[in-house]
């Protein structure tokens, strides 16, 4: 008489992820990161493209002669223009970064993540880090060309000051970028970030002066999520009082962005 095969016990934590231990950090490590550093420069022609377009900006509207000769603050309007177009740069690459997330959801790389143990935090910051490669090419890239043509000028500390606020700061639109590919499926988020990107670049200043805008305009464009980010980054150069509204505009849109990338996250990988 043969005797029963024995039961086999699944510890529950394999059943269930949700109640496997949480990692330190929610799973943050710099082995992922490393990981998805490699994924995204994988992707040449979003890499080329965040480099190019600022790059070519810079060439079409910063080179003019009268704005090496134009004082602005600590340096010239070539400086100024400079700056503006590394910053373009910087939320353009960095939002496209965080933005791959919808051709992930495509694939279900979103649901698979569901059976770790990794945490939304954890999981949108190695995100915005990892965009924060293609955003320090794309300030590199206009930089580099800034000092070959020989245009703008300003003290050697203010060129790392304002290339350090840049890249840091455009941590936000990395957010944004995760936000919205969560938010849209993935032929949709390019068209919606490019666009979204040049509105908020006019509203907040950073391809028109707000001193051309009528009072109401400027008054709605201090709410605006790129005015605090291009005051910050182009106060180095061009000095003055400076104003922590701008500070507290860049950190709410932050918090508002990573909140929203969290919450889609949550969505996303909770459907199976």
């Amino acid at each position: 008489m043969s005797s029963p095969a024995p039961s086999l016990r699944v510890p529950p934590a394999a059943i269930d992820p949700q109640s496997r231990p949480v990692p330190p950090l929610g799973g943050f490590t710099a082995a992922v990161v490393a990981i998805e550093i490699r994924r995204v420069l994988r992707n040449r022609r979003t890499v080329i493209f965040t480099i190019v377009v600022p790059v070519l900006f810079f060439l079409l509207f910063g080179l003019n002669s009268s704005y090496a000769t134009n004082r602005v603050g600590e340096g010239n309007e070539s400086a100024f223009i400079m700056i503006s177009m590394a910053l373009y740069g910087a939320v353009l690459a960095t939002a496209s970064g965080g933005a791959m997330v919808s051709v992930e959801r495509l694939l279900g790389w979103s649901r698979q993540l569901r059976i770790t143990p990794l945490t939304p935090p954890a999981y949108i910051a190695i995100k915005m880090v990892t965009s924060l490669v293609l955003g320090l090419g794309a300030v590199l890239a206009v930089y580099a060309v800034g000092l070959l043509t020989h245009k703008p000028t300003m003290p050697a500390a203010i060129w790392v000051e304002t290339g350090a606020a840049l890249w840091i700061g455009s941590l936000l639109f990395s957010a944004f970028g995760l936000f919205v590919g969560y938010l849209l499926p993935s032929e949709n988020v390019m068209q919606l970030i490019g666009f979204s990107l040049m509105l908020f670049s006019f509203g907040g200043g950073l391809f028109i002066p707000l001193s051309q805008f009528s009072h109401p305009l400027r008054v709605l464009a201090t709410y605006t999520p790129l005015y605090g980010l291009n005051q910050l980054v182009h106060y180095p150069l061009v000095q003055g009082a400076f104003d922590w509204t701008w500070a507290a505009n860049l950190l709410a849109w932050l918090v508002i962005f990573t909140a929203g990338a969290i919450w889609r996250f949550r969505k996303d990988t909770a459907r199976v």
